[in-house]
């Protein structure tokens, strides 16, 4: 996530160390409360969303909305769970068949569908 190395890391605590001085106890403490606060909202948001959406959307998940989870999830995933070809051979069962025309015959006409 973030590319700092142990040089960096030294300037950034020395920095700290000059700017907050003597409250820099006080000051991780804010930024821990704050942290704790911004994930309990988060978590709320999300709960909150899953409670407004129903038992329809039961397995949603927030992470999906992220734009490269979707495209993974929709494109990439494992295609043959969505179709099935069983599910259609019912339906192609149910279609009438055309007999063949012998050599002259004139195939059907519906002067309504025209």
């Amino acid at each position: 996530m973030f590319d700092v190395g142990l040089g960096e890391m030294l300037v950034l605590v020395v920095l700290a160390l000059v700017i907050f001085g003597d409250r820099l106890p006080k000051a991780a403490s804010q930024a821990g409360r704050a942290l704790r606060q911004l994930r309990e909202m988060a978590n709320t948001a999300q709960r909150d969303l899953k409670e407004g959406l129903g038992p329809e959307f039961a397995d949603f998940d927030v992470t999906d909305l992220h734009p490269r989870n979707f495209v993974r999830k929709h494109l990439f995933d494992d295609l043959d769970d969505d179709f099935k070809a069983d599910d259609f051979k019912s339906d192609l069962d149910a279609v009438p068949t055309a007999s063949a025309l012998d050599y002259g015959d004139r195939p059907p006409f519906d002067s309504e569908a025209t």
